[in-house]
């Protein structure tokens, strides 16, 4: 090498190392500094969360919206088990049901529950975001 690139380089143990050294230590402290600060003079936004009291403003999302308004007008333990025991249901239904469909009556009353299935989901999920 010339010596015109030695004088450029900086080498990598003494010097750099001592920098990261310097600017962890910064960090470190600027970190310790925050948290005494945050350990005797706390800022409180309110009360603290209670989980068994939502405010009334609060909403889930669109597709939870069905699953909150039912569970305002039923018992909270049916509300929370039926939605679970409804999807296993439906993935469990082809293995208990193998028998083969030879009539048209059991496939139109199957079609109209699933019809009122989902005009009941929708209409709770409208109820819920009016309400």
């Amino acid at each position: 090498m010339s010596e015109n690139n030695q004088e450029k380089e900086v080498p990598f143990y003494p010097d750099h190392v001592a920098l990261e050294a310097k600017v962890a230590l910064g960090v470190v402290i600027l970190v310790v500094i925050i948290g005494v600060i945050g350990l005797f003079a706390p800022v409180g936004l309110g009360a603290p969360a209670d989980a068994m009291d939502t405010p009334l403003h609060v909403k889930p999302e669109w597709y939870f919206l069905a699953l909150y308004q039912l569970l305002r007008y039923i018992p909270k333990t049916i509300g929370a088990t039926s939605p679970v025991l409804a999807v296993v249901l439906l993935l469990i239904w082809p293995f208990l049901d193998r028998k083969p469909d030879t009539s048209k009556k059991t496939t139109k009353i199957r079609f109209w529950l699933s019809f009122a299935a989902v005009l009941v989901i929708i209409a709770l999920t409208i109820w819920g975001e009016v309400s």
